[in-house]
């Protein structure tokens, strides 16, 4: 579908999804939201983008193909998840910074895990959408 109406909104909605859909990711660990939830929303807006400018416009914007993207999210999960291992305590266990950064807060491994379910869930929503899209 070629709508100058959806395409020009589009413009707009694309960035302000993936700000919003960051700000879920950070916000995910103190309430609602995180990892699933933001990557979500990313992958709603790339498939929003998709539907205006069609599959290879959006896929030029990506870069890499979103199938990239599941195994460096379950990486980053699994690091944060044996991180701990080696300071004798068991897997899973939250290890956070001394200090608050900034803007973002505390940083702990709780937020590599949902970084990588954020990758993970944007990898797998646009790779079945994409195959789909393309396919016909």
């Amino acid at each position: 579908m070629k709508s100058a109406i959806l395409q020009t909104a589009t413009r707009y909605l694309l960035p302000i999804l993936l700000l919003f859909s960051v700000f879920l990711l950070l916000r995910g660990h103190y309430y609602p939201g995180g990892g699933f939830v933001g990557g979500l929303v990313a992958s709603i807006a790339f498939v929003l983008h998709s539907f205006a400018n069609g599959t290879k416009a959006t896929m030029k914007i990506l870069r890499y193909k979103p199938l990239s993207l599941i195994p460096i999210g379950l990486g980053t999960a699994a690091c944060s998840v044996i991180f701990p291992l080696a300071f004798g305590l068991p897997a899973m266990t939250g290890l956070w910074l001394e200090e608050p950064i900034p803007v973002i807060g505390m940083i702990g491994t709780a937020i590599f895990f949902d970084l990588g379910v954020y990758l993970v869930v944007i990898g797998v929503v646009l790779t079945i959408l994409f195959t789909i899209a393309l396919e016909e």
